[in-house]
């Protein structure tokens, strides 16, 4: 089992409870469908904050490029509300990107038949349903481009020495909550059902990836 370090032993560890209760507060401008400046920075602060506290931990060159990762994805949340959904996920790819190669770099030493299973299929499986949902939506060829990037994400993630239970699952919640978005775009799923699903996956998921990369990473340092 890769070592880890709690989220106490870490250094600022309230950056991460901070984060935590930004994120979970957040629901209530979810539920009521507010907007504003305001409120836009309230989103981005959540992510923000999990990039910052990646920041004040990084050693090495690999805490640096997930504090990177975190950093494209709270761009991402910001975009997405003052610039529109294409240009946000293009801020999320970038991010996926990054924490692509730092999985890659990090591999699990043995993985099990359903651990590589996973890893194979999840790519082709997320493909399919993006597919499902957009079809015949204008949206259908960045969907696909966005999921393939994320999918793999997600794959390198789950074949990564980063813990399974944090980082591998915290993955999957992210990418169910785009695909929730893509229901909701497609007309798959009512709006507003969707809108209180995505934020409560998406954040639960960045919580646990960073929870799971900056633990990992620490207990090497120490």
């Amino acid at each position: 089992m890769t070592p880890t370090i709690s989220i106490e032993e870490s250094r600022a560890p309230w950056l991460w409870w901070a984060a935590l209760a930004i994120g979970i507060v957040y629901i209530v401008p979810v539920a009521i469908d507010a907007n504003s400046a305001a409120i836009i920075l309230w989103k981005g602060a959540g992510v923000g904050l999990l990039a910052l506290w990646a920041v004040v931990n990084a050693h090495d060159r690999f805490g640096q490029m997930f504090a990177v990762a975190l950093g494209f994805c709270a761009m991402g949340d910001i975009l997405i509300e003052t610039s529109g959904l294409m240009v946000g996920a293009a801020a999320f790819a970038a991010g996926h990107l990054v924490v692509i190669a730092l999985y890659v770099q990090n591999p699990r030493t043995a993985l099990t038949t359903s651990q590589r299973a996973l890893s194979a299929l999840v790519t082709p499986l997320a493909l399919a349903i993006t597919w499902g949902l957009l079809q015949g939506n204008s949206l259908l060829a960045g969907g696909l481009i966005y999921t393939l990037v994320i999918a793999l994400m997600v794959a390198a993630a789950w074949a990564s020495r980063f813990p399974r239970y944090r980082t591998g699952i915290g993955a999957m919640l992210f990418l169910i909550s785009d695909l929730v978005i893509f229901a909701s775009v497609g007309g798959a799923m009512d709006g507003d059902i969707a809108r209180l699903i995505i934020w409560p996956l998406y954040f639960a998921g960045q919580a646990l990836i960073a929870w799971g990369v900056v633990t990992t990473l620490a207990a090497r340092r120490q």
